[in-house]
């Protein structure tokens, strides 16, 4: 690689457990140059340079929208920029500004707005026939009560702008409302402003859920990575853990393909990555978002680790310019599973197992530190304390690995009674 290659601006870093492997996919394929909110620590070794700019405030908005562009205006004076990208949600539509103002490929400030705005998701979906629950934006409980009614409970209650299912609840009966729309209007609340004004009401579809991360490249959408969702118990929707089977017959099926092609073009996305989250339901798939960005929670990971298509390197070529390339190399499954405390707690200690304890376990991590103080939900989400990824020949060694490996992590913690020890678990 040399100057002459140009470089790929990445927009936000994220936390290193979770990211490293999409920045040495990048930088695979490209210079990266880093515009972050802090200089480089653990990603220099993937970078050929970086920017320091305020990203996020205390309202999780872009804190210095002007300076982000002037840093990367500057960045191009010296070197040919080729592309732009991010894998942040709070920074998908502040990364199509950059990209516009370049004028390199990426996702148009309308296609990501469309994906970051569930309302207006919801609203183009609707315009172009697709597939997906019925919905109502409400602004107020009564308004709620009147869209709930109208589409027939159970409803699902869901903020405009939050990701990672926050703040997303079921309400079976009007009482269950009234606590599920207020779970709703704290999350919108702590989300960007721009958000505040509303709360969806969906129908609350049944089936299993999905997620498809997708390359878009001139238009054209084509799915990499099929995930199968496992999810917390009602009333809420934490994502409890993901698995990824190359051998999935979903990953080839026609009919969900042209959903996920169609939902992309209505919503304007023409260049980009994203993830795309479906319920499969007696009368077919249904789309239940569009995420302008690769999917959270290790899955694109899990997806290179099934097929060997690389997720960060897709990423980069197609923000450079060309286009994608999806061919598998291996067919395994992967997956991972997020253990949670069994009531309100602060962490003293987690231990986990060793990867050689469990055959096919690939990884096991806390990711709290002591004195860490975990609450369920509806008091917050994603309080998890460990997680175990596994790799297995097939769906079945993966499951029993995950089990093994689960059964192994240990929480001490303190409640508000007394210390004891707990077998890790999903919830």
């Amino acid at each position: 690689m040399s100057e002459s290659d140009g470089v790929v601006l990445l927009i936000g870093s994220g936390w290193r457990p979770y990211r490293e492997y999409l920045l040495r996919g990048i930088a695979g394929y490209l210079p990266l140059w880093l515009i972050d909110e802090r200089p480089p620590s653990w990603q220099s070794p993937y970078l050929v340079g970086s920017s320091v700019v305020g990203l996020l405030d205390e309202q999780r908005v872009v804190a210095d929208r002007d300076g982000l562009v002037a840093a990367a205006l500057a960045v191009a004076r010296h070197r040919k920029v080729t592309g732009v990208l991010t894998y942040e949600e709070l920074l998908v539509t502040a990364t199509a500004q950059v990209a516009e103002r370049l004028g390199v490929p990426g996702l148009s400030v309308a296609g990501a707005e469309n994906c970051r705005d569930k309302s207006r998701s919801r609203a183009e979906l609707t315009r172009a026939g697709i597939a997906q629950p019925r919905f109502a934006l409400v602004s107020d409980l009564p308004a709620a009560v009147e869209a709930a009614a109208r589409i027939g409970y159970p409803v699902v209650t869901k903020p405009r702008g939050m990701g990672a299912s926050v703040g997303v609840a079921r309400a079976d009966d009007p009482a269950g409302l009234a606590a599920a729309f207020g779970i709703a209007e704290r999350a919108r609340r702590a989300g960007p402003p721009v958000y505040e004004d509303g709360v969806l009401i969906e129908e609350l579809v049944d089936g299993p859920e999905i997620s498809i991360d997708g390359a878009v490249f001139g238009g054209r959408y084509q799915p990499f990575c099929l995930a199968r969702k496992d999810l917390g118990p009602p009333p809420y929707f934490e994502e409890i853990g993901h698995l990824v089977d190359a051998a999935d017959p979903l990953a080839e099926d026609p009919a969900l393909a042209e959903l996920l092609a169609e939902a992309h073009r209505s919503l304007g996305v023409r260049d980009g990555v994203t993830h795309t989250e479906v319920r499969l339901t007696s009368r077919g798939p249904v789309i239940i978002e569009v995420n302008a960005r690769l999917g959270g929670d290790l899955i694109p990971y899990l997806g290179m680790l099934a097929t060997g298509v690389d997720p960060g390197l897709l990423a980069a070529r197609i923000a450079g310019g060309a286009p994608p390339r999806l061919e598998p190399t291996h067919r395994r499954c992967a997956g991972i599973r997020f253990l949670y405390p069994p009531q309100d707690c602060r962490v003293l200690e987690v231990s986990v197992p060793d990867p050689d304890e469990v055959p096919g376990l690939l990884e096991a991590r806390a990711i709290v530190q002591p004195g860490a103080e975990l609450r369920l939900p509806p008091a917050t989400h994603l309080c998890r304390h460990a997680y175990v990824l596994a790799v297995a020949p097939n769906r079945a060694e993966c499951e029993a690995a995950l089990d093994r490996a689960a059964a192994l992590v240990r929480l001490r913690y303190e409640p508000l009674d007394a210390d004891r020890e707990f077998q890790g678990r999903p919830w």
